[in-house]
């Protein structure tokens, strides 16, 4: 039997499309993929993220563990309630997961990880913590997790949780967060539009899943988070990176903290390697010129030669056009046109910097 969030009642009672989602029982939509991205890139979506991991790092060793665990430099997180996006590397340079990271205070981060890469995290980071002391790696089952996302989002939390939430959170910036009572709210998200994401008590997700419909915040499933995702050029692990391939190679080469040259994070040696030879692919868009679908795995060619693979592909609903996340040879120019290979026919697409949508507009 699958495992189940604190919300599978109200998926239930809206009408959901329940699937199996590493070993999850989540929505896939509630009647409609199409509106339910509609929804978000012009209003105000929610999604039960509840299936991600939140693990608390707590201990006067923490910042030093993360230092090592993390690509990216957590001593540039200064202040409380301050987060950053950062990959998990093997000693190889490939990824083992990526993450965010809030700093809670001194002795305190807070990581959520994704739910199908939950049980080599966690003995990966134990493994790791064996090489650092004063750390307690804690795993935060009694909590559930609600993103709010899109242009009106901020505004219709405020309205459903409180005024109380309002004077504290309405400051937040970017990768910002604050506690509020039992509520921890970060502006953080996984569409490309401005939103939250709020993790909060498990047996407090039904209340304030309620709230905020009952403000008109639409329900939306995994489907509508994976095309919106797409458009915002975010990546999808076990899709567009994992273990085989290292952020240089995934478009991720901005989360690496490089500096001080003494933090020796895992995974960075053969980093410095791969950057000094030179990576041999680069991760790009890809936009479909006429009819058609793109599909992962799909080959990509340029000049009748062989340069790639599609890792992400889908009908892209903002655009009305399909789109796609690719790892090609660096030889493969932006704006420049090859084509993929669609079941033995070869169609064109103009190659892209992601992302292709951001905040409700067109980047193309």
């Amino acid at each position: 039997m699958n495992k189940r969030t604190p919300l599978y009642e109200q998926h239930q009672a809206m009408g959901a499309k329940l699937v199996d989602f590493a070993g999850w029982d989540m929505p896939l939509h509630y009647g409609s993929q199409i509106r339910e991205h509609g929804q978000v890139r012009s209003d105000a979506g929610m999604f039960d993220v509840s299936h991600m991991v939140v693990v608390d790092i707590k201990g006067a060793g923490s910042k030093e563990y993360l230092s090592l665990l993390l690509a990216n430099n957590v001593g540039r997180l200064k202040t409380e309630g301050r987060a950053m996006y950062s990959c998990m590397l093997n000693a190889q340079g490939g990824v083992i997961d990526d993450l965010i990271v809030y700093h809670m205070n001194d002795r305190w981060y807070r990581m959520v990880i994704n739910a199908d890469t939950r049980d080599k995290d966690l003995k990966w980071m134990r493994d790791t913590a064996e090489q650092a002391s004063g750390v307690e790696i804690v795993e935060r089952d009694d909590l559930a997790i609600i993103a709010v996302q899109g242009p009106h989002a901020r505004t219709k939390v405020y309205v459903a949780l409180g005024e109380g939430l309002k004077q504290k959170a309405e400051g937040l910036s970017p990768f910002e967060a604050t506690t509020i009572g039992e509520l921890f709210v970060g502006r953080t998200g996984y569409t490309g539009e401005d939103g939250f994401e709020i993790i909060l008590p498990a047996k407090a997700a039904e209340f304030s899943w309620k709230m905020l419909a009952e403000v008109g915040v639409s329900p939306i499933g995994l489907g509508a988070r994976d095309t919106l995702r797409l458009e915002a050029g975010m990546n999808l692990y076990g899709a567009d990176m994992d273990e085989s391939t290292s952020p240089l190679v995934s478009g991720l080469a901005w989360t690496i903290g490089w500096a001080p040259d003494t933090r020796r994070f895992v995974g960075r040696d053969a980093l410095e390697q791969e950057k000094m030879a030179g990576p041999g692919q680069q991760l790009v868009g890809l936009v479909l010129q006429g009819k058609g679908v793109l599909r992962n795995h799909q080959r990509v060619t340029c000049n009748n030669n062989d340069v790639g693979e599609i890792t992400s592909g889908s009908f892209s609903p903002s655009l009305r056009c399909a789109i796609a996340l690719a790892r090609v040879t660096m030889d493969v120019a932006i704006d420049s046109l090859c084509q993929v290979d669609v079941r033995g026919k070869y169609l064109d697409v103009r190659v892209v910097k992601p992302p292709f949508v951001r905040n409700g507009k067109s980047l193309l």
